[in-house]
């Protein structure tokens, strides 16, 4: 590690076979927690490469325990965090939106680390069983159209991260990896990124696959569209730019779609929207993100899939999705 370290500082680049490597080492217990925080602490300060993204995603998929859904044909819809934005849980939302709208969805997700609440705080506060089971993750997709794949179940090989990422409690690389390790595999990805360089990169990974996917970044910001003002999206072969009027809403200010100040709070916001309560900017900004991840898999346009999320959430087909997923997690 410490060659390593002195190539960091030197600001050379890692091979994406060296990347891949130095995760799996750490994944083995090579190294102490302060060479780890210290290669962490690099990348904070400096860019990372597509190949050093690459190889560390590599080594991930490689090590995690992987679980084929692949018969429902999911979604993820899934954020990088690390926008400092502090938002409501609103991709986790809009993960129940797209379910009762009928798409399957395999939501990835994990404690917040840079944030005061992750999906995975507010999925377990509200009496989600985290398993890595197939046979449960299968009922939870077939009966409430959707399954909630927490991080570290999967993810074994970073559990010597895990400690000092939540003892940094800034964005680390791993916020940029989240969305590209989903254990499911799935062929179908709508991510949000913290920012546009990181968006051309996935985008620049994932033409290199089999996946249907939409990144997305918003130009003020948030790793979400967050309908304050236009959002880039990378998606195969196409780039745009999406306005709320797109959607057909008007634009909402950032202090209305904030999130709570603890988990409960967050919690509390969550089932709020879902009982078809929220406000007409919580609503239009969880729509427009499930709109985008229904028309990623139906191919058709933001505006329609936005009046699929629409008609999922006041209906009632995005609580029952929760509720669903709550009955079945007591068994």
């Amino acid at each position: 590690m410490k060659e390593t370290l002195n190539k960091l500082i030197n600001h050379e680049v890692l091979s994406k076979e060296d990347a891949k490597q130095i995760l799996v080492n750490i994944a083995k217990g090579d190294y102490n927690t302060s060479q780890i925080a210290a290669f962490l602490t690099v990348y904070m300060m400096r860019s990372i490469s597509i190949e050093e993204l690459e190889g560390f995603r590599d080594a991930l998929l490689e090590l995690c325990l992987a679980i084929d859904l692949s018969e429902y044909n999911p979604i993820d819809l899934c954020g990088t965090g690390g926008d400092g934005k502090d938002t409501f849980n609103i991709s986790t939302l809009a993960s129940f939106v797209t379910a009762g709208a009928g798409i399957k969805v395999t939501k990835h997700g994990n404690y917040g680390v840079s944030s005061k609440c992750g999906s995975s705080n507010v999925m377990e506060f509200l009496g989600i069983k985290f398993s890595n089971e197939a046979d449960f993750l299968k009922k939870s997709i077939e009966e409430a159209g959707i399954c909630v794949l927490h991080a570290p179940l999967f993810h074994p090989a970073m559990k010597n991260v895990a400690p000092i990422r939540r003892e940094l409690a800034v964005k680390t690389f791993f916020n940029m990896l989240g969305p590209m390790v989903n254990p499911a595999f799935p062929k179908n990805q709508m991510v949000g990124v913290f920012n546009l360089e990181l968006a051309r990169m996935y985008g620049y990974l994932y033409q290199n696959t089999d996946k249907n996917f939409t990144v997305l970044h918003a130009l003020d910001g948030y790793d979400e569209i967050s309908l304050t003002g236009a959002t880039k999206t990378i998606s195969r072969g196409t780039e745009a730019m999406l306005v709320p009027a797109d959607f057909g809403v008007d634009s909402v200010l950032q202090n209305e779609i904030v999130g709570g100040d603890d988990v409960a709070d967050s919690a509390q916001i969550f089932l709020s929207i879902l009982n078809g309560k929220g406000t007409n900017a919580q609503n239009n900004v969880v729509c427009a993100n499930a709109g985008v991840a229904i028309a990623t898999v139906e191919n058709s346009s933001p505006k329609e899939g936005f009046e699929k999320a629409k008609a999922s959430l006041l209906s009632g087909k995005g609580l029952q999705a929760l509720k669903k997923l709550q009955e079945l997690s007591k068994n």
